[in-house]
């Protein structure tokens, strides 16, 4: 089939994602065959092939609520929400926010953040590499005495915050055989990290302060102010036992005083 020019290109994207339009006028197929009937099989194939891109980006999501429920709410999405970029792997930002305003999956209040999750991992694997922080280099600046407050701690470019009110991460892990799925109570509240440590991406579990802590070093804040923080959602934020669950695993490139690194 060939579209023609810019216009009818646009009417030709317009149609191909909405079932209800009309053949756009002036389209027509090399081998004379009824535009029409190409284009329903054409349009067909391709939010299947979205629908198949986002079912392997969320396979939790989709086992949680059944595949024909996952492809009809998929369909929705693909159709409302076509993709930016020609790599499929990249496809699904927005999903969980059009999970939260689909009615039809409100009787899974936790669904949107294992969405979240799932996306989290997939942009985890595709991050940009960065070399993680030495061991020496964070002794010397955990040694900087009266300046140790102002330190910047600097996440690799793969690490994510989880925070839900659900228990995503044990829904997840529920589903690699990783947990009783059985066990779960949905309705207890939990945060994780994502990582890619090396070619492996990790989803590990924090306390909520943890969490806090560090989403606010994500955003900029001084050690400081990132521990007061998290000592605001707990007083027995534990410090010393996050930042060695962040440095064993890979999760900072960098800490340095604002003046310049320490290595």
């Amino acid at each position: 089939m060939t579209p023609g020019s810019i216009g009818s290109q646009a009417a030709f994207a317009a149609a191909l994602l909405d079932p209800a339009r009309p053949c756009p006028p002036g389209l027509r197929a090399w081998n004379g065959s009824d535009p029409a009937a190409r284009l329903a099989v054409y349009r067909n194939n391709v939010v299947s092939s979205l629908i198949d891109a986002l079912a392997d980006t969320f396979p939790v999501a989709q086992e949680l609520v059944g595949v024909a429920f996952f492809r009809a709410m998929a369909g929705v999405f693909a159709r409302q929400s076509p993709p930016r970029s020609r790599i499929l792997a990249h496809y699904g930002e927005g999903f969980a926010e059009f999970i939260e305003r689909f009615e039809p999956a409100r009787s899974l209040p936790y669904l949107a953040d294992v969405a979240r999750l799932e996306l989290a991992r997939v942009r985890a694997y595709h991050a940009s590499d960065a070399k993680p922080v030495s061991s020496e280099a964070a002794r010397l600046a955990l040694a900087s005495g009266a300046c140790i407050g102002e330190l910047r701690l600097v996440c690799h470019p793969s690490v994510t915050v989880i925070r839900s009110s659900y228990a995503v991460v044990s829904l997840w892990a529920a589903h690699q055989t990783e947990g009783d799925l059985g066990k779960v109570d949905p309705d207890h509240g939990e945060a994780a990290i994502v990582v890619r440590q090396n070619l492996d991406v990790l989803v590990l579990r924090l306390q909520p302060e943890a969490g806090e802590f560090v989403t606010a070093i994500q955003q900029g804040l001084g050690l400081g102010d990132a521990a007061g923080a998290a000592i605001g959602t707990a007083v027995d934020f534990d410090l010393s036992a996050t930042i060695a669950l962040l440095m064993s695993h890979g999760a900072l490139t960098s800490i340095h005083l604002p003046r310049g690194p320490l290595s």
